[in-house]
């Protein structure tokens, strides 16, 4: 997985205080560097590239067209270059002196980092490496200062906070008053939890906003007149924050309409009410709760990688007024404790109307099938959403097996609705070829009238040849199943990432189904 720039490295001091907890710091930096990666990754993707090429005119042509051109079309070159490049256009001529500055500013600042900074050579001192960090946080500050504004896009990642905190309560002011669009700031990373200055709540004019490795601010004491009035995206990546400031921030955003949130390891009860949300993901998250309020628009709901400490009881997932929902999943009854309504589904739990979800069209679980009791789970959840249309199980690895489900449970469990008369699709993720994935598959395949479509994809991990793969795959092949229902079997080619995650993908309103390409 890649990330533009490493964190940088830690100081003496803070080597030091790890040890005397026990940790070692270098596997600290270890973690923080794979979480810093997770995070870069999830970012939504600046709108300018370093990758671009500039040529000088052709030797044989002297004319200079570009020039020529009006105010406006300049201006949206300027505004597609990096800072560096854009900053120099005004060197050009006197016809592109006055431009960069009258082009809403796009800021990236790993743009402004050098090689050898952004490379992290093994040689680089502690020292070398967090002078350049800070050579960055300087021009940045430098680049804030000369552009008038108004500030388009602003992506702050590679900058040195650590030790300059008061610099960057000002950046968060100057940046308000020029009317900042869109910013994403992370710290790079220590400490920790280093806090966001408060002057972070003056940029109304936000309209997407992403934070990582933050210490969220107190809004206690807040005006009732601080809000969010234009911010429609909100990111928030491995951000310590309290549940009463979700609350305010989510009630101080009438417009929001995707809300991400990653890496939050703080056990807080996450509360979506919100009139204008219609994609929501947590993602790698501990949480004590999400319940979902009041939500008239929302159309996804991704759960997903729900981390648990030793001896932490699950989270629960409340569905309660979601008229809208229509995508549903990573469901996981090893971590979430599915509750429609006030009703808590658990394996004997009589479903009935009152606590179904019947607009959901797409449903994802992760299920571990050598766990008999998460494998219980699945009859009376399916039994929830009656209508879904597409079903995609991801079946999880365990280490220890408590009791297979063999056919005959299957068949034993009664009807479910949804498999006789409306799931269209499924999609089995990561197939190991166990005999209670092959018993599951057989009990849909003669159970389902309207099936058209199976997808396995296999983890190529737990098969030696095509053979193997081939031989679990055929009494699937030779189970009874609805005339003209196809089977496709092909290896898993999902990337590391996908497992994590991006928010990209699940906000993708163009994507019909999130969870896979098919």
């Amino acid at each position: 997985m890649d990330t533009r720039v490493p964190p940088v490295p830690m100081g003496r001091a803070m080597a030091a205080e790890f040890r005397r907890h026990g940790d070692d710091p270098d596997d600290v930096q270890g973690t923080v560097a794979r979480v810093l990666s997770y995070i870069h990754y999830a970012l939504p993707d600046p709108p300018v590239s370093a990758a671009a090429r500039l040529y000088a005119l052709a030797p044989h042509d002297a004319v200079d067209r570009i020039s020529a051109l009006p105010d406006a079309l300049l201006r949206r070159v300027v505004a597609c270059l990096p800072v560096k490049d854009a900053a120099r256009t005004a060197a050009l001529s006197r016809r592109w002196r006055p431009l960069w500055r009258s082009t809403p500013l796009v800021l990236v600042d790993a743009d402004l980092v050098s090689f050898s900074a952004a490379a992290g050579a093994p040689d680089d001192s502690s020292k070398k490496a967090r002078e350049a960090a800070r050579g960055v946080t300087h021009a940045v500050s430098r680049v804030i200062g000369a552009h008038p504004g108004p500030f388009r896009c602003i992506h702050l990642t590679s900058s040195c906070m650590e030790d300059f905190q008061g610099m960057l309560a000002n950046w968060l002011q100057v940046l308000a008053m020029k009317g900042i669009q869109e910013l994403v700031l992370v710290n790079r990373p220590w400490p920790l939890d280093l806090g966001l200055p408060a002057t972070f709540f003056g940029m109304a004019t936000l309209t997407r906003l992403y934070l990582g490795l933050w210490k969220f601010p107190a809004t206690a004491d807040l005006p009732r007149g601080v809000s969010f009035p234009n911010l429609r995206e909100l990111g928030l990546c491995s951000v310590v924050m309290d549940t009463q400031d979700m609350d305010f921030v989510l009630a101080r955003s009438p417009v929001l309409e995707t809300l991400c949130i990653k890496g939050n390891l703080f056990r807080m009860r996450i509360r979506l009410a919100s009139r204008s949300l219609r994609c929501a993901q947590i993602i790698g998250s501990s949480y004590e709760e999400i319940a979902v309020v009041d939500t008239p628009c929302l159309e996804r709901l991704i759960v997903s990688g729900t981390w648990r400490r030793d001896g932490a009881s699950s989270g629960s997932v409340k569905i309660g007024n979601a008229p809208a929902l229509r995508v549903f999943g990573y469901l996981d009854p090893a971590a979430n404790v599915l509750v429609v309504g006030k009703t808590a589904i658990k394996s004997a739990t009589k479903v009935s109307p009152s606590n179904m979800v019947p607009n959901v069209k797409i449903l994802a679980l992760e299920v571990r099938f050598g766990v008999r009791n998460d494998a219980k789970m699945i009859p009376n959840v399916l039994r929830c959403f009656p209508n879904i249309e597409r079903l995609h199980i991801k079946s999880g690895k365990t280490d220890e097996t408590t009791g297979k489900l063999n056919f005959k449970f299957w068949q034993e469990s009664g009807p479910i609705k949804c498999i006789r008369s409306s799931i269209q699709m499924i999609v089995f993720h990561d197939f190991h070829g166990a005999r209670s994935e092959v018993n599951f598959l057989k009990f849909f395949f003669e159970t389902t009238r309207v099936l058209k479509i199976v997808v396995i994809l296999f983890d190529t991990g737990s098969f030696s040849s095509m053979d193997e793969v081939r031989s679990k795959v055929e009494v699937l092949r030779a189970a009874k199943r609805p005339t003209g229902c196809s089977v496709l079997v092909t290896p898993s080619t999902e990337p590391e990432e996908c497992n994590i995650w991006s928010f990209k993908r699940g906000s993708d309103f163009s994507r019909f189904d999130p969870f896979t390409d098919y």
